[in-house]
């Protein structure tokens, strides 16, 4: 129990929410601690927002946000699943995140765009509700603080396919790990992992999942997960560097037998996986392909790879 306390203390540490000077709202930069909304605002009620959450590193050449351009997209996208019709187009939400990054003057840190419907009328159809829209940001450390994380099935099922769009980021599609935060607590362990409707893996938390055997990457295939924008990017890393990567469905059987084991997303980065279900995967230490992996993607987000300068949007 000691140790599953330390757990949420470390996690709790790492993660505690630094307020800047300003959040963008509807247009217009305000003071972090004048930002309020409505207590009847429909989002609050329904869970239909849609968000990103993005990252931005300290590099040689000053703040850095990383594929900003494909958050941005990946936006706009789930917000008109929603029936959002949006008061701003591409290019003006992209420059009012490079704004607010730039206005709170920090080196490295979190965005965190949202779209959600406003206070009007209260009921499931969100008709006639004005679109709300802010960005902020803030300071963030590692979201996992650890090494390699101890991982549990979760009771719970990845939400289906068949019950919304689940190429969307949408804020409802996060109450499942809200409850396996819940199962979670008071364990040793540090994240969950989801089977799909049909018992294959399909994600963590908030992450992706990869494994590796015999040198070969392997990741959950479309379909049942969020397509993560990291993941993508771990995908066309690996492949540049000579790594074959299988896209497919995985068993738990398959992940237990892995030589190597390992999680993706933007609050994560690239977590190495120690465990599932307390079964070690392979020698229960960081594997050659995951080291190599979770090295290049640093150097990459930091602007020290070349051969990917492209998914920088220097502040």
């Amino acid at each position: 129990m000691g140790e599953a306390r330390t757990r949420i203390t470390l996690l709790n540490k790492e993660n505690i929410m630094q307020k800047t000077e300003t959040i963008w709202h509807n247009g217009m930069l305000k003071p972090w601690d004048e930002m309020t909304t409505h207590a009847l605002t429909h989002t609050l009620h329904y869970g239909g927002g849609a968000f990103e959450g993005i990252r931005f590193y300290k590099t040689d050449k000053g703040p850095a946000i990383f594929r900003l351009k494909e958050h941005t997209n990946r936006w706009i996208y789930s917000s008109e699943v929603l029936g959002m019709e949006l008061d701003y187009n591409y290019q003006e939400l992209f420059d009012a995140q490079v704004k607010v990054v730039k206005e709170n003057n920090l080196e490295s840190g979190y965005i965190r765009p949202l779209t959600y419907y406003g206070y009007k009328e209260l009921g499931v159809a969100a008709k006639g509700n004005p679109v709300e829209v802010l960005i902020a940001n803030w300071p963030w450390g590692k979201y996992l603080p650890h090494d390699m994380v101890d991982i549990k099935v979760s009771k719970y099922k990845r939400i289906s396919p068949e019950t919304t769009v689940i190429d969307a980021k949408i804020c409802g599609h996060y109450v499942g790990g809200i409850l396996s935060a819940v199962e979670l607590d008071g364990t040793h362990y540090h994240e969950a992992l989801f089977l799909d409707h049909d018992e294959n893996i399909a994600e963590g938390g908030g992450e992706n999942f990869f494994i590796v055997k015999d040198k070969v990457i392997h990741t959950p295939s479309l379909g049942h997960i969020l397509p993560g924008i990291t993941r993508a990017t771990i995908i066309e890393i690996a492949k540049f560097y000579g790594y074959k990567v299988v896209e497919e469905k995985i068993t738990l059987e398959q992940a237990l037998n892995a030589d190597e084991a390992f999680f993706t997303g933007t609050a994560v980065e690239v977590t190495p996986i120690k465990s599932i279900n307390d079964q070690n995967i392979g020698t229960g230490n960081l594997g050659e392909v995951t080291a190599f992996i979770k090295e290049t993607y640093d150097d990459v987000v930091h602007g020290r790879n070349k051969d990917f300068m492209k998914y920088l949007t220097y502040v």
